[in-house]
């Protein structure tokens, strides 16, 4: 089977663009991010007469996250325990950045993780609290059960290493490069997380800013991503980039990374 994450940068303007593409390449699970949408304006219906169900969580014209799988999604989560609200935010209210289900015998999550905006922003603490706090209850998840099959996919708004970046340079002082924020993502792996793109598709990149002619330069950076537990992990056979995706007319700035399931 295959599984993908795609940041679709607003999923009622690409709805058509991003069926066509879960159907030509036979997709059985989409994980989506920056769905721009309140619940009651995702296009749900566009997914279903393609055979999809859909479960979504939106907040207006920003963020938000939905799944997409041909199998019924079952036990449905739009947050995990622990996850912070944004301090200059209503209180108590979560924004719109994680949802999960149960597809089979995986639980897949579509994780829109906080930009950071700047390191002198509030929204870099919030970012990194944000993380901290998935971290803790994901490496519970594996404590509690090492042979949960767990991916946790989407837009990390990090890169790794410099190499998954087009200019280590041009990004220092700046966030999704910092020591904090790698270090953060370092430690889902030191609980037994695995980065399972990058095995198969190496340091291919997957976001392009529309400015400068970021794409046709290859100015780009890997933040698009997925972290598995060891039993998923075990049965990716395959990983790449379409970046075929990024040239569509009316693109999202992000493209898609798709990861092949062997059986299990």
């Amino acid at each position: 089977m295959r599984i993908a994450t795609w940041n679709v940068n607003s999923i009622r303007a690409r709805s058509e663009m991003v069926v066509e593409w879960l159907t030509t390449n036979d997709i059985d699970v989409l994980a989506m991010q920056e769905t721009k949408c309140d619940n009651g304006e995702f296009p749900s219906m566009s997914f279903a007469v393609a055979g999809y169900d859909v479960a979504y969580v939106g907040s207006g014209g920003r963020n938000g996250v939905a799944l997409a799988s041909r199998t019924i999604l079952e036990d449905i989560e739009t947050s995990f325990p622990g996850q912070p609200s944004f301090p200059d935010g209503p209180a108590g209210e979560l924004e719109a950045r994680a949802i999960s289900a149960r597809c089979g015998p995986m639980r897949v999550w579509s994780l829109y993780v906080p930009n950071g905006r700047g390191i002198d922003d509030p929204h870099y603490a919030y970012k990194l609290k944000w993380l901290t706090a998935l971290r803790d209850i994901a490496s519970l998840w594996t404590v509690h059960d090492p042979a949960a099959q767990i991916m946790l996919a989407g837009d990390w708004n990090i890169a790794p290493t410099d190499d998954d970046v087009w200019d280590a340079a041009y990004f220092d002082g700046k966030t999704h490069v910092t020591d904090a924020e790698r270090n953060t993502l370092r430690e889902f792996v030191e609980t037994g997380f695995i980065d399972s793109a990058e095995p198969f598709a190496g340091h291919a990149y997957t976001f392009w800013d529309y400015t400068q002619l970021r794409f046709p330069r290859n100015e780009g950076m890997r933040i698009d991503y997925a972290m598995c537990s060891p039993a998923l992990d075990d049965r990716i056979t395959g990983a790449w980039v379409d970046r075929d995706a990024r040239k569509l007319k009316g693109a999202s700035d992000h493209a898609p990374v798709v990861f092949e399931i062997g059986i299990g």
